[in-house]
């Protein structure tokens, strides 16, 4: 009578290990599905596509941080020079289109990769001293609070509280 009691017991044992195995797997297969979902469907960039990198909305931003008469200065010297900062701004947009073309190039083409990165770097450098140019026609105008705002502005935006 002792081994056919033990076969029962055994027999139990192998089925609450097989129905625990087929929750594992049923579970990794749901997690795995799970993941799968999240990484194939299309990621919403609603967030992202309000995002505003253009330059005059960075010298907005940069305004919004000055005393109100200064940052009228900043907002109007902005609007002086938005011709040639819409127009930098261009140019560097176009030489890092053409940039990424010569990636995409079918044959590629090594030479034609560098040419444009130069031309990125070239352009970006123009897009800079028009900007700081904006900038220092400006700063004569403001106030020396909103200079002190100006020369502490990268850090001002960042959170400075102690950790």
């Amino acid at each position: 009578m002792q081994p056919i009691l033990h076969n029962l017991e055994g027999a139990a044992r192998v089925r609450w290990l097989l129905l625990g195995s087929l929750a594992l797997n049923l579970f990794f297969v749901g997690a795995a599905g799970a993941v799968a979902l999240r990484y194939s469907s299309e990621v919403p960039l609603a967030a992202v596509t309000r995002i505003d990198h253009s330059a005059s909305q960075r010298l907005e931003r940069l305004a919004g941080t000055l005393p109100a008469t200064d940052a009228q200065m900043m907002r109007e010297q902005l609007r002086a020079d938005a011709q040639r900062v819409a127009a930098a701004q261009a140019d560097l947009r176009l030489s890092q289109d053409k940039y990424r073309n010569s990636l995409r190039a079918e044959p590629f083409d090594r030479d034609a990769m560098l040419t444009a990165m130069a031309e990125v770097q070239t352009a970006r450098e123009k897009f800079d001293l028009v900007l700081h140019d904006v900038i220092a026609a400006a700063v004569p105008k403001m106030s020396m609070v909103g200079r002190n705002k100006l020369a502490d502005w990268p850090t001002a935006r960042r959170d400075t509280t102690p950790r």
